[in-house]
């Protein structure tokens, strides 16, 4: 059952999105809810379900990136026994089992574009066929997606099918990240350490210091409330039950005994070669006198390799061989370089 307790917010932001929410609710659409991590997808699937006349069906959910691409279909659909190697019995698909009730697919961008026609044709028709089956099925769902990520780019780049965006797309939630909800952080930190309090069966909350507070209302919050949740019971429980909250971690990794990243030999060894290309030179006191000795060094190398043959050192320098004589008659070098 959605609770509508986990729901919370007071800023304008959050009080507009959840009022398209409940708009759009009461329709037989389906919607496309759109949000980075942790903003609380889920939560407004859930909304969306019973705000709806469905609410006293069953709301099913997926998410389509958790089950292999090989399993997926099965689990939208169903299988007929002998389908394949172990479907010993029927198995009801998500569909059916949303029959009459809403279908949440989280992470849709996911699916394979031939699971996309075969949602296509649910979401158009309300029918499908088992796998291994030859029954056309009617049902009645209500589809509602969920993504992070741009799905009109996927489109674009033939990643995600038009024609299904265009179906789900009759309206599209995007939830606002935290950082654009400021008003909300403090309520919502407060929530979350209450219910850390309870599960720790302590006997009252001190709250958070000034400082604390400070630091909650800076941060960017990249993994939304899950990672505000996260942050704020991890104060709890470390701190003690009579202080104020003023100690937070934003990154539980963050350790000198932290285990370095293995990368490949060659992949280190080219890292420190082009590390030192990019260290700055020294800067020579006389330039002109640097240059001079920096080109007879390069000479003098290019023909010991060359076993002092001047048309192929002329050549290798990507010089003439009146150039090469020209520069080794400059640095006195004719009598070492026989033609």
């Amino acid at each position: 059952m959605f609770d509508e307790r986990k729901f919370i917010g007071e800023s304008a932001a959050f009080m507009e999105t959840m009022e398209r929410v409940s708009r759009v609710a009461p329709l037989n659409k389906p919607v496309l809810i759109v949000g980075e991590r942790g903003t609380g997808k889920e939560l407004a699937a859930g909304r969306l379900h019973y705000l709806s006349p469905r609410w006293d069906k069953t709301l099913v959910k997926l998410n389509c990136a958790a089950v292999p691409e090989s399993l997926l279909e099965t689990e939208l659909f169903g299988h007929e026994a002998g389908a394949f190697t172990g479907a010993v019995k029927r198995h009801l698909g998500r569909f059916e089992r949303a029959d009459g009730g809403s279908l949440f697919l989280d992470e849709i961008a996911s699916m394979s574009l031939r699971l996309q026609e075969k949602l296509l044709r649910v979401i158009e028709y309300g029918e499908f066929e088992r796998v291994g089956g030859d029954d056309t099925l009617q049902v009645d769902v209500r589809v509602i997606g969920a993504a992070n990520v741009d799905l009109p780019q996927m489109a674009e780049r033939g990643e995600f099918r038009a024609d299904l965006l265009d179906r789900l797309s009759f309206d599209v939630i995007t939830l606002p990240p935290l950082r654009y909800r400021k008003g909300d952080i403090t309520v919502l930190a407060e929530h979350f350490a209450m219910g850390m309090v309870k599960e720790l069966k302590r006997a009252y909350f001190q709250g958070f210091s000034e400082n604390a507070m400070e630091q909650l209302e800076k941060y960017t919050w990249p993994g939304n409330m899950r990672e505000l949740k996260n942050v704020v019971e991890r104060a709890v429980y470390r701190g003690a039950e009579d202080e104020l909250i003023d100690a937070l971690e934003f990154d539980p990794f963050a350790s000198p005994y932290r285990p370095l990243e293995r990368r490949p030999a060659a992949e280190a060894e080219e890292e420190e070669q082009t590390a030192a290309a990019m260290e700055p030179l020294p800067v020579p006191e006389n330039f002109k006198s640097h240059i001079m000795q920096y080109e007879s060094q390069l000479l003098k190398a290019a023909l010991e390799r060359h076993r002092y043959n001047q048309r192929n050192t002329a050549s290798a320098l990507g010089l003439s061989y009146d150039q090469l004589r020209g520069y080794l008659r400059k640095y006195k070098l004719l009598k070492c370089a026989p033609q």
